[in-house]
């Protein structure tokens, strides 16, 4: 970028000089400039302070906004080598004096500044990285707790995989805590969408879950006090969150189950697996008149429940795009490791449902948590 026609010369000569290969274009103006970078894309900038439509380092950060990824070398006149310094400090990557520059020395320069250039690219997006693992961190201490147990003899065993969509978490989330009357208190929810706004939507609802369980609140006034947090708390009205909340009383045999909107759930007794449909009311958030009943369930001595969210089952079959694994297919799965317990059983279930399924860039985000009671010695 040079308005003056010798000087642009004398650089078209240095660069023929050299030794450093290089498709040359010559931009007279700034509006020039932009036009041709519009239409091309080019890897290094040689910038004239002193452009007729822009001067100093107006025209570096004019420069810099229009070239994107290209590095930037500032030329000065003799006079002019503190604009130089200056032009660094500003975001330039080198400069030059005009009348001190040789062939080799101009190639060598440029060879710099571009890896100077890919350098501090990798730097920016090694910290973008390294804040994206922070908020994760911070995200999964809200939404993936740990279980808040006391004295019932219960096994709990929980997974998180966060969607390949991005790499932040998303709106699944879970809770397991034990009030003073023994009864053991789960949950599980999703929040629809992805990303970080979804994320602290879930971390949200899932401590007010867990408040609300531990002042005595439960069942349907449970509910209806989470869908009040989450119209407050919601970015836009068509924000809904699905969710099932159950109870595991203390004879550990009966499980009352209220589902707003949430997927079934899985019933271990000893080495067998159904799938259960507990009555279901509209998801939380929703423009319709909410019920939410429980519905009980029995469980075998030592029998459990397996809750999970959809992401789990809501993959594609290989060979057919349109085809998902479903409800059938979980259940497969999960019959086949029915005979595992706790950690094993929620890994071969993940693991499984991978197996079964085509490679996904745009599966859902997975949350399973998995409850068995304690058979007695």
């Amino acid at each position: 970028m040079e308005d003056d026609p010798q000087d642009a010369f004398i650089v078209r000569e240095l660069l023929e000089d050299g030794d450093l290969s290089v498709r040359l274009e010559w931009a007279r103006s700034l509006d020039e400039a932009r036009h041709l970078l519009a239409r091309q894309r080019v890897q290094c900038v040689l910038l004239d302070l002193g452009l007729p439509d822009a001067r100093g380092l107006s025209a570096l950060a004019a420069m810099r906004e229009a070239s994107g990824d290209a590095a930037v070398v500032v030329l000065t006149g003799l006079a002019e080598e503190q604009a130089g310094l200056a032009a660094v400090t500003a975001g330039a990557q080198d400069y030059l004096v005009k009348g001190r520059v040789e062939g080799e020395w101009l190639g060598r320069t440029l060879r710099y500044a571009m890896q100077r250039k890919q350098a501090e690219q990798a730097a920016v997006a090694l910290h973008a990285e390294r804040l994206r693992a922070e908020e994760n961190a911070r995200l999964e201490r809200g939404l993936l707790p740990t279980p808040l147990l006391q004295q019932m003899p219960i096994q709990v065993a929980t997974r998180y995989r966060a969607s390949r969509v991005s790499g932040t978490l998303g709106g699944d989330f879970f809770d397991v805590v034990e009030d003073d009357d023994k009864v053991v208190h789960a949950m599980i929810g999703d929040v629809c969408g992805h990303g970080p706004d979804e994320a602290a939507l879930g971390v949200c609802l899932r401590i007010a879950w867990r408040t609300l369980v531990l002042s005595g609140v439960t069942g349907t006034a449970l509910l209806r006090q989470l869908e009040r947090v989450l119209r407050a708390e919601r970015g836009g009205d068509e924000i809904f969150v699905t969710m099932s909340t159950l109870a595991l009383e203390s004879d550990q045999r009966t499980v009352r189950v209220w589902r707003a909107g949430h997927p079934g759930l899985l019933v271990h007794s000893g080495s067998s697996v159904t799938w259960a449909e507990p009555g279901i009311g509209p998801a939380l958030g929703l423009p319709l008149e909410s019920e939410w009943e429980p519905t009980e369930l029995e469980l075998p001595a030592g029998g459990g429940l397996t809750l999970f969210t959809d992401g789990l089952f809501e993959r594609r079959l290989p060979g057919d795009g349109m085809r998902l694994l479903g409800e059938e297919g979980l259940l497969a799965v999960a019959r086949r490791h029915a005979h595992l317990n706790g950690e094993e059983f929620v890994d071969a279930l993940i693991s499984g449902t991978e197996q079964a399924t085509a490679p996904d860039a745009s599966a859902d985000d997975v949350a399973v948590v998995h409850l068995r009671w304690k058979e007695e010695q």
